[in-house]
């Protein structure tokens, strides 16, 4: 029983831990799919922890924050789209320059704004997504086996964990059975087909960046007013990047993208877990190496059963309209 109460404590660590991996994924999903590379995934969603928790630490309203940060992160993948959409720029510096911007800025308007070292204030219980209990989770949480998954796992997270995990069906659903996500996926495949067809390429492409801010920014404010109660210096951790490989990883689908986010997550609660416990025939090992684990499974993982992942052919590529 020791084992399964254990096991329950680390698969609701695991789900708290994947969510802004989650949204990050499908974030980048939307706009590859499209056709629009972004490695700025890493710095939106930075730039949105540090609106959300600005935002929340001055109005005391978690709401607040989680508006900001989508205003924010969409405001910062328009730049990404009039570089690389408009301009026709190279999307790979666009995107490693927002996260250069992000990083700096979030640091030097912290210090100037709050004077704590590029930390936002702590946000207090009303100024943060707290847990929700689902119905009967305490009457049921004594019933064995099902009551400890229901009370302890299923039940007991914040609304954005529940928004994160809904949105994989939806985006599936958007994708592949709604002419708006057959568009999206023609013009990451075959740009000029789709504007022979009288579409234009330039605002799909923009719509898809914009819903990758949107997912950014609820990205960034998990990770500052749910996880955190505030925002501090580099809280996103390359969790960016890692979303990037998982969605390689996924090929490009919202359903794997899901279990490849998940795996990351688990291997993370599981490093926590195990840090500072003796393990068989190795005993104590050093908590630098637990805390990298993680990120080194990931990438065996990811290398080893990836198999052959085609992007999108249009991927990275601006599009000029024949004349």
């Amino acid at each position: 029983m020791d084992f399964f109460n254990t096991l329950i404590l680390v698969l609701d660590s695991t789900v708290r831990l994947s969510v802004p991996l989650l949204l990050a994924c499908l974030a980048g999903l939307y706009s590859e799919r499209a056709g629009v590379f972004d490695i700025g995934l890493e710095g939106k969603m930075l730039a949105g922890a540090f609106a959300a928790g600005a935002a929340a630490a001055v109005t005391g309203s978690a709401w607040a924050g989680l508006a900001t940060a989508i205003l924010i992160s969409v405001l910062l993948a328009l730049v990404h789209g009039f570089a690389s959409i408009t301009h026709r720029g190279n999307q790979i510096v666009s995107g490693v320059a927002i996260n250069f911007i992000a990083a700096g800025s979030t640091i030097i308007l912290g210090q100037a704004w709050f004077s704590q070292g590029g930390r936002t204030p702590t946000v207090g219980a009303s100024g943060r997504f707290g847990a929700i209990e689902l119905p009967f989770a305490s009457a049921l949480s004594d019933v064995p086996i099902l009551g400890p998954i229901y009370a302890n796992l299923i039940s007991g997270h914040s609304l954005l964990v529940y928004i994160a995990f809904a949105t994989v069906p939806f985006t599936w659903w958007v994708l592949f059975r709604t002419r708006f996500g057959l568009r999206l996926r023609a013009v990451g495949e075959n740009p000029a087909a789709v504007d022979t067809a009288g579409v234009s390429v330039a605002w799909l492409r923009y719509r898809a960046v914009m819903v990758t801010g949107v997912l950014t920014g609820f990205a960034g404010t998990y990770l500052a007013l749910a996880m955190n109660a505030g925002f501090v210096k580099d809280m996103t951790a390359g969790r960016g990047f890692i979303a990037l490989a998982a969605l390689i990883f996924a090929k490009w689908k919202p359903m794997p993208a899901m279990i490849a986010c998940l795996l990351f997550g688990f291997l993370d609660a599981l490093s926590i877990r195990l840090q500072g416990t003796p393990l068989p025939l190795v005993g104590r090992v050093p908590v630098q190496l637990m805390q990298a684990l993680p990120y080194i499974l990931t990438v065996i993982l990811l290398a080893g059963f990836i198999g052959k992942a085609i992007p999108p052919r249009a991927g990275g590529q601006p599009y000029v309209k024949e004349r």
